[in-house]
């Protein structure tokens, strides 16, 4: 994702009031959409950025809309020690994200070990929070800058009704 500095006054470190970041996300080469789609052998998945525009101190989503393929579920947050599924981002000391917010799991039973584990088998929608910082230090960071970049990933475990995948990653 990247967010590119537009306003109709001059950029100031002192005058962040008057910032503007309008948000693109920027894949292959180079060209900008708002949404990223990508299929795995387990998933499909779109992430995307909830806002075209955000001032410093304003929050944006990261939201990614996940489709198991048929037969197979990712792990929801729950009591099992199996990865769950999550958008990560990359640190930047000048952006704060926030918890991923899940919605409700189903529960799913591994009749072998009867096992009884949080999943995600149909379509979900999850969504990372993140506040471009408005405090000096992050002032200081951003000063000069034309665009800013925010990287990360959607992380999963998938299984289906008889083997567990390895976790994998697919980054934004």
């Amino acid at each position: 994702f990247f967010f590119k500095q537009k306003t109709a006054y001059e950029i100031s470190t002192r005058d962040w009031s008057s910032d503007v970041c309008s948000s693109d996300l920027t894949i292959g080469k180079g060209s900008a959409v708002s949404a990223i789609t990508a299929s795995t052998a387990h998933l499909s998945a779109r992430i995307s950025i909830s806002d075209v525009a955000a001032a410093p101190g304003e929050r944006l989503s990261i939201v990614a809309d996940v489709t198991p393929a048929r037969g197979v579920h990712v792990y929801a947050p729950g009591k099992h020690t199996y990865q769950v599924i999550n958008v990560t981002v990359d640190p930047q000391p000048w952006l704060k994200p926030a918890a991923t917010v899940y919605p409700a799991p189903e529960i799913y039973h591994f009749k072998p070990l009867d096992e009884h584990v949080e999943v995600y088998a149909r379509a979900a929608q999850l969504r990372r929070d993140v506040t471009v910082l408005a405090t000096p230090d992050a002032q200081k960071l951003l000063a000069g800058r034309t665009s800013i970049a925010i990287g990360g990933a959607l992380e999963y475990q998938a299984c289906d009704d008889k083997v567990c995948f390895n976790p994998s990653r697919i980054p934004f």
